[in-house]
């Protein structure tokens, strides 16, 4: 029996839920530290995140989490302790036979990611995004439902594309960086910079 456990039972949890059960995972369950009042609600919530390690060698793991620090955090813990995290992509997305892609990272329905493409590790590639040729993101990065790269766009690390923006070809966007809701990134963003507007601006 495949069978996974999602850190955090909100929106994004559940999504992966439905994602995980297209690919024949057939026990699914949660931790979540509003777990009491989750499971009032009829969740399947076993705990607190904190008990990930009593699960460790009886689940996989994904992290329904979307912000990019805090799924970093328990990306790393159930990396310690030598826990198994799937790739997990929706049926109906479309994903090059040649990308790279790695551990923790889910790509959700109606995503493109093309050829030559390098995704890291937890990353979220969510609805309806498209990553067009040899893009490479680095680990922990979110790209937002209805976000385009052009090909050979580079985002690095914990780096968070808003939804619905766009990125030209080649451009680099930096570490730790947000790009706004519909923002159209026409230049370079160095690390640790927030942009937004058309063309895209340095917020200040």
């Amino acid at each position: 029996m495949k069978k996974l456990m999602i850190i955090g039972a909100s929106g994004h949890g559940k999504v992966i839920e439905d994602i995980a059960r297209l690919n024949g995972y057939q026990k699914i369950t949660y931790l979540d530290d509003r777990w009491e009042e989750l499971k009032m609600l009829g969740m399947n919530v076993l705990g607190k995140c904190s008990a990930i390690p009593l699960y460790i060698n009886e689940y996989q793991f994904a992290i329904g989490i979307g912000n990019n620090l805090i799924r970093k955090k328990y990306y790393d813990i159930i990396h310690e302790k030598n826990g198994d995290m799937p790739i997990l992509i929706h049926p109906n997305a479309v994903v090059s036979s040649n990308v790279k892609l790695e551990a923790g990272t889910c790509v959700m329905a109606n995503a493109v990611i093309s050829t030559g493409c390098e995704i890291g590790k937890a990353c979220v590639i969510n609805t309806a995004a498209t990553i067009d040729h040899e893009c490479k993101l680095d680990n922990c990065v979110h790209i937002s439902p209805g976000v385009h790269l052009a090909g050979n766009v580079s985002v690095g690390e914990l780096s968070w594309i808003g939804i619905g923006s766009c990125v030209i070809q080649g451009i680099v966007i930096g570490k730790y960086c947000i790009v706004g809701a519909g923002a159209v990134v026409i230049r370079k963003v160095s690390d640790n910079t927030n942009v937004v507007g058309n063309p895209a601006q340095i917020l200040k």
